[in-house]
């Protein structure tokens, strides 16, 4: 598991066997430890990506097996955890009994994937962003995959820096992305102008759907050759040549009316969807005030 040799990060596996010990549900949630000088904070939290994995005998019941595991997961954290974090369902309504019941509240959240199968990415931008992205490669920019130890430490410099100051972001320590470089599920991409790394980007493959977890950029320092850009079009073609039927950004955010990532993912031809988030804080009157805050 890529998890297990990382720092600060602990999985957790719950499963749902039946009496002869076929296994017919499971659900990875991984116990993140975060810390900060600036801004301070010390606290851990789990995260939940997705509804689990269900056996084919069980999909009708998999909302139920879901609620079992997640009442199991959250009486074991118990007080280890500040909160829990339930994301990247792909049912907006999944579960929602079950979450209601295990004392979980659900937060509107932005989620934006663009189609692959159907029409190349090319058909899907408009003509002035297919001019820019040829000027930028008229301009010597490339973007490959991290080949090196250099390579990596700009890789990881550039993403630490991108999000130092964004406190809901959470970067893994090194050793987990180390670990990806040589999985086949996995892509680590750098973007470079002559000899500077000016971009990066991590991309997950699983069952014939890409995602786009990380990216940075250096924006400010090469304006005139939009890395963002060139960035996130390479990990687009990529996920398409390699034959996957959609991309999907991670963490667009809030649904605000003005939400500059949001606006900028969508120019690639993207299509967004309005999903929930689920909460649960181990602090009783704390989960209470969230919960009136966001009902819905």
């Amino acid at each position: 598991m890529l998890v297990e040799p990382s720092l600060r990060q602990r999985p957790y596996m719950v499963t749902v066997e039946r009496h002869d010990g076929t296994i017919v549900a499971q659900m990875l949630a991984v116990v993140r430890f975060r810390s900060s000088w600036l801004p301070p904070y010390l606290y851990r939290h789990c995260r939940v990506l997705g509804e689990g994995v269900y056996h084919p005998d069980y999909n009708d019941q998999s909302a139920v097996l879901f609620g079992l595991m997640l009442k199991k997961l959250t009486t074991k954290l118990g007080r280890r955890v500040l909160y829990l974090e339930v994301s990247n369902l792909k049912e907006k309504m999944f579960g929602y009994r079950q979450f209601r019941e295990a004392g979980y509240f659900p937060v509107r959240w932005m989620s934006v994937h663009n189609s692959l199968h159907s029409r190349p990415p090319e058909e899907r931008i408009n003509e002035r962003m297919r001019r820019r992205i040829e000027l930028i490669y008229k301009r010597g920019v490339i973007t490959d995959t991290v080949r090196n130890e250099a390579d990596f430490k700009a890789f990881s410099k550039l993403i630490r820096h991108h999000h130092w100051l964004k406190p809901k972001r959470y970067i893994p320590d090194d050793a987990f992305f180390r670990n990806l470089i040589s999985n086949n599920a996995c892509r680590l991409y750098v973007t470079r102008y002559h000899q500077y790394i000016i971009g990066c980007s991590v991309v997950f493959f699983s069952q014939q759907q890409a995602y786009l977890w990380f990216s940075a950029f250096r924006r400010k320092s090469f304006a005139f050759v939009h890395p963002d850009v060139i960035t996130i079009w390479h990990a687009i073609k990529e996920a398409y040549n390699m034959g996957f039927e959609h991309m999907y950004f991670m963490d667009v955010g809030l649904p605000f009316r003005k939400n500059h990532y949001r606006d900028f993912i969508l120019r690639f031809g993207g299509k967004p969807t309005s999903t929930y988030r689920w909460f649960h804080f181990s602090i009783g009157w704390m989960n209470r005030l969230f919960s009136w805050f966001y009902k819905d």
